[in-house]
């Protein structure tokens, strides 16, 4: 019923401004929309779209709220870091760390938080 429909994933967050300078400047998506309750973005090949709007229990999630598939993931992180964009460390049985990048198996993953503290990630599967 819903495999073959574009998904769209809504991020909370806390600061419009801050969030706008992140995720258009600092992450580069593309801006499609500002309606009235937030901005709509554009990301990838395929028109993956990320709605990011103000909400008061923005960053309260523990857990990853939207992730990108990237084919050199070191080279994004090296990128993100000269925006200084911090990323977490997880303890996952069996990965190893090669930096910030979390290595299991035939995939590679890092994860940083947006402005607001939402957890966001990067995968590059070998």
């Amino acid at each position: 019923m819903l495999g073959d429909k574009n998904v769209l994933t809504n991020i909370a967050v806390k600061d419009m401004g801050e969030s706008k300078k992140f995720y258009g400047e600092v992450l580069g998506l593309k801006t499609v929309a500002e309606p009235t309750m937030g901005i709509m973005y554009s990301s990838g090949p395929r028109d993956g779209r990320i709605f990011v709007y103000p909400a008061p229990t923005a960053g309260t999630g523990q857990a990853t709220v939207c992730s990108w598939e990237v084919d050199d993931i070191k080279a994004v992180v090296d990128e993100l870091e000269k925006h200084k964009v911090k990323f977490e460390r997880y303890e996952f049985p069996g990965a190893k760390h090669e930096g910030h990048v979390h290595v299991m198996g035939g995939m590679k993953a890092a994860w940083f938080r947006d402005p607001s503290g939402n957890i966001l990630g990067l995968s590059e599967v070998q």
